[in-house]
């Protein structure tokens, strides 16, 4: 697996964001004062009057929001306000005397909520790209709020009668009408509407609980990035570092009022400086402040959550939360999910291993007198890359500076296999002066939407990369999309180009075919648009796109040099694309670990008492033979956003499940070509175009003529012969 998440809301449920994995492992997350002085700037209070820009639609093209008008004190009044408003709508649905129709009821549905969409969407985006202590505040405030909110609609007995006597008589609809019928029905239904009055109540109160524990869980992985830091006062322990990755360390320090040079984490248990620190000692501290990182806070969150989803899956009707989340995802069951699991873990941890005796042979040959460990693994893999391949990271980085890859390389594969182009919209206010807004146009002229990009990290924004929308796609609303892609690359210093790492250009890639599965939604029902389907398919599109930067037409138009304008040469690409199978067997273990943590977790019966979570990760990685030592799950369960604060409880899998499908698809579409507007065309209509508007694998087998298998993922990963 390379990238992807999901989900922040209020607490962690309200809007769903896909993203990246090393995605959301993101880069080094460092303040700038610039960053604290636009976050201050945009988000000064003032007094919230009716003047509130929350509380009506922005005026601005295609609601695109108003960054430069609302204030801190303008969220509490639009939140309140939008859950008055819709629980309003709500009733008078629920209570009408007319007799249930899809209309009346469904689309009505629909259609309510659009204040409350609006205020906590545009808050919930905030909290993970400018947060601080008094957004925080209103999070842990009303993530109960939200819960309680959603439980008074979705167990209201009312309301659901009447989508269950439509649900019952819905064949005379068209089929975009029964699916969403169907989408209601189970959302009521998985809420807990048929439950008795007692155990509606028992799941309102595990519900507030949860959202509570989970905003715990994210603020507490915020103040992570914040306090779990490495400050070095001796330049000498460096040695290894670049001198722009020195300056950038020695910047961080100054501006968090610190003297020295202060290295700080990324999201993932792996750091990217581990490569390249030749001090032993250093990398240690490091590795073991980022494994241990949250435990004494978050051991306790994660053990009651894991235990309260369970109770909540009982009193919903299965055996544990894993079925009931695979339930209504592609795979159905969680044995569906550990099939998969189970039959690549023996494979990658073989692979590990045999990297794992290189690095050993490299340690040894240098008369280091020791066994290889997980601080270890990224600095030796270098030496065996180099050795192999013969590549140096800081001959490759001139070659993909930022806005060349962004505009001859991203752009430009878009346009090849779209048609689209961006047209810059500097009128148009972001929430950060970093931040680079885009007007998307077909051939035709036509105007698809607007596209932000976030690109760098700063103290207050979440780690990682991912995709969310302001607006979604919807015929019936006649709305266009507004998304944005946010990235963590490193911020250089004043004056200096942004040079990116290989990873850093797939991210970009990546994230951007979230983008383009929101941009290019052509659906009704704004609740079936977009990136709102399955979570194991909303991933597919993003893995597709990213390998589009590796296209050689791509490549030779990005790749070139930021000083002399010259293309890299032909040996350095070689060996970059040579490389980039490279660990895969690392790359394939960590991510497997994380998926099988998170199923266990998920797959206890209600009654189970968890004492030390510790105890519980090493059973459960020994339970499936991939606790090998040098190679620790990319998230330890006590900083495992994704599945305690995010969206992909039970769902992590996702990853791997959806490469499946990418790497199925890229290898189909190059055998037809490659990239080319036919190809593209076809993909934008039967996927991309389509959301959650009707089965999703039928959507595959329409492009692709026939279901997935595994043998192009297993050539992505390196985990077979070409």
């Amino acid at each position: 697996m390379r990238k992807s998440l999901i989900a922040t809301a209020i607490g962690a449920s309200l809007v769903l964001a896909a993203c990246s994995d090393e995605e959301m492992a993101g880069q080094q997350l460092t303040a700038t004062s610039a960053a604290q002085a636009s976050s201050s700037q945009a988000m000064d209070t003032k007094n919230a009057t009716s003047d509130n820009p929350l509380l009506k639609p922005s005026p601005l093209q295609y609601e695109a929001p108003q960054f430069d008008k609302v204030g801190i004190d303008d969220y509490r009044p639009a939140l309140e306000a939008g859950f008055k408003a819709h629980l309003k709508e709500i009733d008078v649905i629920a209570s009408s005397s007319a007799a249930p129709t899809f209309d009346n009821t469904i689309v009505a549905m629909e259609k309510s909520g659009q204040l409350l969409s609006r205020a906590a969407g545009f808050f919930s985006n905030m909290t993970a790209l400018m947060s601080n202590k008094e957004i925080q505040a209103i999070q842990s405030e009303f993530a109960p709020k939200l819960a309680a909110h959603n439980d008074n609609i979705y167990l209201n007995p009312e309301l659901f009668a009447r989508v269950e006597k439509i649900h019952r008589d819905k064949s005379r609809l068209n089929a975009e009408d029964q699916r969403l019928v169907d989408f209601y029905y189970d959302k009521f239904v998985r809420a807990g509407a048929k439950l008795s009055k007692a155990d509606k109540a028992q799941v309102r109160e595990i519900n507030g609980e949860l959202a509570k524990l989970s905003t715990d869980f994210s603020n507490n992985i915020l103040g992570s990035f914040k306090n779990d830091v490495i400050l070095v006062e001796d330049k000498s322990e460096l040695e290894g570092l670049s001198d722009e990755q020195i300056v950038s360390l020695a910047a961080a320090a100054e501006d968090a009022g610190k003297e020295g040079y202060m290295i700080t984490l990324v999201n993932t248990t792996r750091q990217p400086i581990l490569s390249s620190l030749d001090n032993r000692a250093l990398r240690r501290k490091i590795w073991e402040t980022s494994a241990h990182r949250a435990a004494d806070t978050n051991g306790p969150l994660l053990v009651r959550m894991a235990e309260l989803r369970a109770d909540k899956a009982k009193l919903l009707g299965y055996p544990n939360w894993a079925s009931y989340v695979t339930a209504d995802q592609m795979a159905k069951t969680p044995d569906a999910v550990f099939d998969i699991l189970d039959d690549l873990a023996p494979k990658a941890v073989a692979k590990a291993k045999t990297e794992a005796a290189d690095i050993q042979a490299i340690i040894d040959s240098e008369g280091g007198d020791f066994k290889l460990q997980p601080w270890d693994w990224a600095y030796y893999a270098e030496k065996v890359r180099a050795e192999k391949y013969d590549l140096d990271e800081s001959e490759v980085k001139p070659y993909f500076e930022f806005n060349r890859v962004l505009n001859d390389g991203l752009f430009y594969a878009m346009k090849r296999l779209y048609g689209i182009t961006f047209t810059p919209r500097n009128d148009l206010p972001v929430w950060t002066p970093n931040v680079k807004a885009y007007e998307i146009f077909n051939e035709d002229g036509s105007s698809v939407g607007l596209f932000y990009l976030d690109p760098y990290a700063r103290e207050g924004k979440n780690g990682g990369a991912w995709m969310n929308e302001f607006v979604t796609q919807s015929d019936l609303l006649d709305r266009k999309p507004v998304v944005y892609n946010a990235l963590n690359i490193p911020k250089p210093a004043e004056g200096q180009p942004t040079l990116m790492t290989f990873d850093e250009v797939s991210t970009m890639f990546h994230e951007f075919g979230h983008a383009v599965h929101g941009l290019f939604s052509q659906v009704k029902y704004p609740s079936l648009a977009g990136t709102a389907t399955a979570r194991d398919f909303v991933e597919f599109p993003s893995q597709f796109n990213e390998d589009w930067n590796i296209n050689p037409d791509v490549i030779a138009n990005y790749a070139k040099h930021y000083q002399t304008g010259e293309p890299i040469p032909q040996a350095l690409l070689d060996k970059v694309l040579k490389a980039h199978k490279f660990n895969q067997g690392f790359d394939t273990t960590e991510y497997l670990a994380a998926a099988l943590l998170d199923m266990e977790w998920h797959s206890i019966p209600a009654g189970t008492e968890i004492e030390d979570f510790n105890a519980f990760e090493q059973k459960a990685l020994a339970k499936h033979g991939i606790d090998y030592a040098p190679v620790p799950p990319r998230y330890k369960s006590a900083y495992f956003s994704h599945v305690f604060s995010g969206g992909y409880s039970s769902g992590y899998y996702a990853y791997l499940w959806t490469e499946v499908f990418a790497a199925d698809a890229f290898a189909y579409l190059q055998r037809e070509g490659g990239l080319t507007r036919e190809n593209g065309d076809s993909y934008r209509e039967n996927i991309l175009s389509k959301g959650n508007s009707q089965d999703l694998m039928q959507d595959y087998i329409n492009f692709r003529g026939e279901k997935p298998s595994t043998d192009a993922l297993l050539k992505r990963r390196g985990l077979v012969s070409q």
